[in-house]
């Protein structure tokens, strides 16, 4: 396929993990004794000319970068695709199996082993799929499910740093407290972005849209969801009327100050399980779906792809720390822990001693993928709406927008403002320790690597 001919081709293969496999994303471990909707990993290739890239978005909460690194190695040896072309990220589910150990939610060791494999074989079944092909950029504004979950608090209400026992000038998702609330802090990425496929044939291959909507998470404990991400892709397809062989993604943007429990309007959405996921993915669905009559197709979309690594220095506990963290773990009974703000101590006490035995640096990987006139960045971490909104705006592309926890994940990394007035995505731990101007490197990085694109 060296004919200069754009093409593309999709697939997606079953993800879901066993009953009893080990579910992170919350501050103790959960397991799963109920499958509500399959899970997928789902995969596009696109080619033109000699250049090939792929993307995979995986439901799952987390993927840190020496699993996504093994997992491209295996893509790499299978297609001849190099690293820099291919990019595997996590939807952010918290309903889904266990790859990574965060705070108390511990890696499952068969999940593990099992999805590299599966991971691969989607991208082998998009390969197998390819077929001449076109290409459509488009993005509408949708601010209604979005909310900053970081909350400047009345006077007199006091929020806790569990690390350093000082107060934080703000509050992440104030539950208990919604009557004490006087505004969130930071703006919203209100775009709803994406990218269409479909044959020269006239038939859908896939859609990828992006949201920086962090999850919604209306379910019980112990339950398998592919989240409101699931929900739009089925939605797509059925609104569609595609074939058997479309695959429809939800990516995450830059979501890490983002959600939508409502403090202040708690009747906005309905309660019961999985009500609010499936209006809000059906309502994602829906707004493209009535756009995709009037986007622009191109048929000979120029690809091309940049990647590079970034050694962010890493943020550790002093000698005092230690001790006293030491001191509090000793006495904490971490089986029978209640997250109160004693069992939050402990939590975070726990993570000095475990961050102290991390290197000095971790990698942070920044990607970023031109096809025909859109530009697409991938960074590995949860990055603000803040960094999102300043890479749209600077970034000179006529269709630009971030795929976040993409190539592995840093944890969180805020903008140094945010960081100065704490809150919970600010707590230093194992997935909260980059150095304040982190953001900002990453993010020029980014920058430096599309104008290269552009």
């Amino acid at each position: 396929m060296n004919d200069n001919t754009f093409y593309a081709g999709a697939a997606k293969v079953k993800t879901t993990p066993p009953l009893g496999t080990r579910i992170n994303g919350d501050f103790v471990t959960h397991y799963a004794n109920y499958i509500h909707d399959d899970l997928y990993s789902k995969a596009i290739v696109m080619q033109n000319g000699d250049v090939r890239i792929a993307f995979v978005v995986v439901d799952i909460c987390v993927m840190l970068k020496e699993f996504v690194d093994g997992v491209k190695a295996s893509i790499t040896d299978a297609t001849g695709i190099p690293a820099s072309h291919i990019l595997v990220s996590s939807t952010h589910t918290h309903a889904a199996g266990s790859v990574a150990d965060v705070h108390l939610g511990s890696v499952d060791p068969g999940y593990s082993k099992k999805l590299p494999g599966l991971i691969l074989e989607s991208v082998l079944s998009a390969l197998e799929n390819l077929r001449p092909a076109k290409i459509a950029f488009d993005s509408i504004q949708v601010p209604e499910h979005l909310l900053c979950r970081r909350y400047r608090m009345d006077p007199g209400y006091v929020s806790v740093n569990p690390v350093s026992g000082e107060p934080d000038q703000i509050k992440t998702n104030p539950f208990g407290a919604e009557n004490l609330i006087n505004h969130s802090i930071a703006p919203v990425d209100p775009e709803l972005s994406y990218f269409a496929l479909k044959g020269l044939d006239g038939e859908w291959i896939a859609l990828l849209a992006n949201y920086s909507l962090h999850y919604v998470g209306d379910w019980a404990n112990g339950t398998i969801s592919a989240d409101y991400f699931g929900v739009f892709a089925d939605e797509i397809a059925r609104l569609l009327q595609t074939g058997d062989d479309f695959v429809g993604i939800m990516s995450n943007g830059t979501s890490g100050d983002v959600n939508i429990w409502d403090f202040l309007n708690p009747d906005r959405y309905p309660t019961e399980n999985f009500a609010k996921s499936r209006l809000i993915g059906t309502d994602l669905a829906k707004q493209i779906f009535e756009t995709t009559n009037e986007i622009r197709w191109q048929t000979n979309p120029v690809l091309s792809a940049l990647y590079a690594d970034i050694e962010i220095q890493v943020v550790k506990p002093g000698e005092e720390d230690l001790r006293s963290a030491a001191k509090v773990v000793s006495e904490a009974d971490y089986e029978n822990i209640v997250v109160d703000q004693l069992g939050l101590k402990q939590l975070y006490a726990r993570e000095q001693l475990l961050l102290n035995d991390f290197s000095d640096t971790k990698t942070c990987p920044v990607q970023c993928f031109k096809i025909g006139t859109g530009i697409i960045g991938a960074l590995a971490g949860e990055f603000f709406s803040e960094t999102g909104l300043r890479l749209k705006s600077e970034i000179e592309a006529p269709h630009y927008f971030t795929i976040s926890m993409a190539n592995g994940n840093v944890g969180y990394v805020p903008p140094v403002a945010e960081m100065a007035l704490g809150g919970y995505e600010t707590w230093r731990c194992r997935y909260s320790c980059l150095v304040g101007e982190a953001e900002a490197v990453i993010r020029e990085k980014l920058m430096v690597l599309a104008k290269q694109l552009i």
